[in-house]
């Protein structure tokens, strides 16, 4: 075959070439799609770390997975007006956020993560503080003690007359809502002449620069700041019980043990693979990245139940708007099977 006629047939078979191209159904290739997060600083150093390793997996799949937090409320006032694909919760959905989740038409699922223990702290300077009851708390936060109870000495004639410098995470915080109901009795009651952050990380920086402080974060932040802080053991009734790993799971940290959830907008886990495949990632590797973040994980039939849950589109809530301060494991259980 001459010069000419390889070339006249080289043609040839380029044009079919770009004929078959043109009709193949190339829609069928998965798009790098998007993921958006938000909501708790309690339990963003999960989701965090999840997605750090996520992206190790299939990066192109994925355009840009954004991690950030506006506290539990923030995130889920973002998420209920669709404006994110998944919410980090410190508590469950509540009364408010479900109405504005219905009105938006944003179908949920609810995955219960990990326990935290609310941890209360103190300076590691401070020689006077050995324990504190759910009483003395209260009255340390309590909205009556706004201008009133100032110093240690006002909390316990013992404590020494020293000011009394109180840290707290912000009002949209789940940490805030879950420890004014706990300690006070109701949401959102508390006193207002404290610091108050949506960022643990600033709380942990006060706190461990004033001798005089006490604050509460999630167990994560103390942990990974124990020689910045030293953790206060609360007295229930029943004598005083440090947050430890032990003591959530014999059920003795009462009433400052709570779950930790993620909340996933159904729909859009229809629409992204991605999306998908981010969750059932991040339920499979959640008990290893719980304990290694510093929180406590849940048990394999608790993630089984939750797979089965993300995998079924189970939307809701099992918590009927509200906190459970007497939740144990097995009744977590329980309340997960309820989905099923």
């Amino acid at each position: 075959m001459g010069f000419w006629g390889w070339r006249r047939r080289s043609g040839i078979l380029l044009a079919s070439l770009l004929v078959w191209m043109g009709g193949c159904n190339w829609s069928k290739a998965p798009k790098p799609a998007s993921i958006a997060i938000d909501g708790s600083s309690t339990v963003y150093p999960i989701t965090k770390a999840v997605a750090v390793a996520f992206q190790q997996t299939q990066p192109q799949l994925l355009q840009e997975l954004t991690v950030e937090f506006s506290g539990t409320t923030g995130g889920f006032r973002k998420f209920c007006e669709g404006k994110i694909d998944i919410s980090n919760a410190s508590r469950p959905i509540n009364r408010t956020e479900m109405n504005l989740c219905n009105r938006n038409d944003v179908r949920y699922i609810e995955l219960p993560i990990a326990f935290d223990a609310l941890t209360v702290v103190v300076n590691r300077e401070n020689n006077w503080v050995d324990k504190l009851t759910v009483l003395e708390l209260r009255k340390m936060w309590e909205p009556a003690a706004e201008g009133k109870i100032k110093k240690w000495n006002q909390v316990r004639a013992t404590f020494p007359e020293r000011p009394l410098n109180l840290f707290s995470p912000g009002v949209d915080s789940g940490t805030f809502d879950y420890f004014t109901e706990a300690i006070v009795g109701k949401v959102d009651a508390s006193r207002k002449d404290v610091v108050f952050s949506e960022d643990d990380d600033i709380l942990v920086q006060g706190i461990s620069q004033d001798p005089n402080a006490l604050g509460y974060l999630g167990l994560a932040y103390y942990e990974k700041n124990k020689d910045k802080m030293k953790a206060v053991p609360i007295d229930n009734g029943k004598g005083p019980v440090a947050p430890t790993l032990e003591n959530v799971l014999r059920y003795r940290y009462r009433p400052l043990t709570r779950p930790l959830f993620i909340y996933v907008n159904a729909a859009k886990a229809q629409e992204k693979e991605v999306l998908k495949d981010f969750v059932s990632f991040y339920l499979k590797n959640a008990p290893k990245i719980v304990s290694q973040v510093g929180y406590i994980p849940l048990t394999e039939e608790h993630y089984h139940l939750a797979s089965v849950t993300f995998y079924r589109q189970e939307v809701g809530t099992v918590f009927a708007g509200r906190a459970d301060f007497d939740l144990t494991l097995e009744e977590l259980l329980r309340k997960q099977a309820q989905f099923q």
